[in-house]
């Protein structure tokens, strides 16, 4: 395992990413869609794994990735909250999370998976109670209207053009 100056994982002799303990750790830089990049290519920071937020702080950093673009990164803050969470708000968190992937996949141009997966965040949603003043029939909506959109090939999706309203105005 190598461990490049800035104590990141680089690539062993066989090509892969390892951490200090040898897990699978991919180290590539990735851009605002989660793409990776080159090595060494100047890149998105990610956002860090396993952080325990309040929900209206997870509401807020969502939402601000999602108006930046982001919407891979704000999927990662839905799974933190998604996996520390308490057990009657998993589903919902994931719902959410499976939105964020749906426009990171549509913003990448895949349509089938990001319509998909956008149907599925929405149905998700609408079946869990929504707290914290999440306005579920609102992201239903903006979910389906850019599925549809989507799957017609009207256009390309910018990701923070089309950054829905998490919670009711």
């Amino acid at each position: 395992m190598n461990i490049n100056p800035k104590g990141t994982p680089s690539p062993d002799a066989q090509g892969r990413d390892r951490d200090a303990e040898g897990r699978a750790r991919n180290a590539r830089p990735r851009d605002g869609l989660g793409r990776p990049l080159p090595y060494g290519a100047e890149g998105v920071d990610r956002q860090p794994e396993g952080v325990v937020r309040t929900p209206d702080e997870t509401l807020a950093e969502a939402q601000a990735l999602l108006d930046q673009g982001r919407p891979f990164h704000a999927h990662e803050v839905f799974e933190d909250a998604w996996k520390s969470g308490p057990e009657e708000e998993r589903a919902l968190w994931r719902g959410l999370a499976q939105l964020a992937v749906g426009l990171t996949h549509a913003a990448r141009g895949n349509t089938t998976g990001g319509a998909r997966l956008l149907r599925r965040g929405a149905d998700v949603i609408a079946a869990e109670p929504a707290p914290y003043g999440i306005d579920a029939p609102g992201l239903g909506a903006w979910a389906e209207e850019l599925a549809a959109r989507v799957e017609r090939g009207e256009e390309t999706v910018d990701a923070a053009e089309c950054a829905p309203r998490l919670r009711r105005a």
